[in-house]
């Protein structure tokens, strides 16, 4: 009887792509039952998500360009407006460069929804906690704990200290329905396009030029997630104008932070690589966002 050589045994597509064949780096299309480092780096995505949406969303913040020329939009008088949150946000973006690069595209879809259903959670407790009656004794650095009262809130006394460390809090965790929906949605959208940008990139490419991939992926997938997230939360709140202004800044701001940090990603890509001794390549991947993760 004829032996036929099974799926598993057939060469794998991504062979070609190995440049180097004693560096101990083995490029694969399918990616291994298990990581050395990929809970790590869900671990450390999943942080840097929920501490921007916490620390960093609420603030609006700015930068003086001294050699803008003025009148030119979107800085007319040289003021770049933009979120607190982007300082550490991209961070977030830079990981899952490296989720995809190194992991595939279903590794990183496993984190995306992971670190959607974190952000859920985040939105739910945060309505549950500010939601909650605050005790009239509780004193915060508003309220002066017991003490002279700070002089942006009330120096009313019958204004309970409780009172307004609720206003407080309120204004940081207390976000509108259409923020969290924003935000829930363009992260998620922005994320999956983030990925599947740069998968395809890298098999386009055969694995070089990492920096075009990891540049190119957030230059869309920030887009989308600017695009999304401006309008759906502030258009109507904000006048137009300061919509896009804020939602262009961001975005070109987060792509330039991005390529700020190419080498640190290179420094990571390549460690990592090396740690996990594969190179994948998502050659016959499902890319839904539903879709099932193949391995060997």
């Amino acid at each position: 009887m004829e032996n036929t050589a099974s799926a598993d045994q057939a060469p794998d597509p991504a062979a070609a792509f190995d440049r180097d064949p004693t560096d101990g780096i083995v490029a694969r299309a399918r990616a291994p039952v298990t990581f050395r480092y990929y809970d790590l780096v869900m671990a450390g995505f999943v942080t840097i998500l929920l501490l921007s949406n916490i620390i960093g969303a609420a603030k609006l913040t700015y930068v003086d360009v001294p050699f803008w020329p003025e009148g030119l939009w979107p800085a007319p008088q040289g003021t770049f407006i933009y979120g607190a949150g982007i300082l550490f946000f991209p961070l977030g973006y830079v990981i899952g460069d490296v989720l995809t690069e190194i992991y595939g595209f279903a590794k990183a879809r496993r984190v995306i929804w992971v670190g959607t259903a974190a952000m859920i959670f985040l939105a739910f407790m945060s309505y549950v906690v500010t939601a909650l009656p605050p005790f009239g004794g509780w004193e915060c650095a508003a309220s002066g704990f017991g003490g002279e009262r700070p002089p942006t809130t009330s120096t009313n006394p019958a204004i309970s200290g409780g009172a307004i460390c609720q206003m407080t809090y309120e204004s940081v965790f207390g976000s509108t329905w259409r923020i969290v929906v924003a935000s829930i949605t363009a992260f998620w959208a922005g994320e999956f396009v983030n990925s599947f940008v740069l998968a395809k990139m890298k098999v386009w490419t055969k694995g070089r030029a990492l920096w075009s991939r990891t540049i190119g992926s957030t230059f869309f997938g920030q887009a989308v997630d600017s695009l999304i997230f401006y309008p759906v939360a502030f258009l109507g709140i904000w006048t137009t104008e300061a919509v896009v202004t804020v939602m262009i800044t961001n975005w070109a701001l987060k792509v330039v932070w991005e390529a700020v940090l190419t080498p640190v990603t290179y420094v990571v890509v390549n460690r990592l690589k090396k740690a996990e001794g594969i190179d994948l390549y998502d050659i016959d991947t499902d890319f839904s966002p539903f879709g099932s993760e193949k391995r060997d």
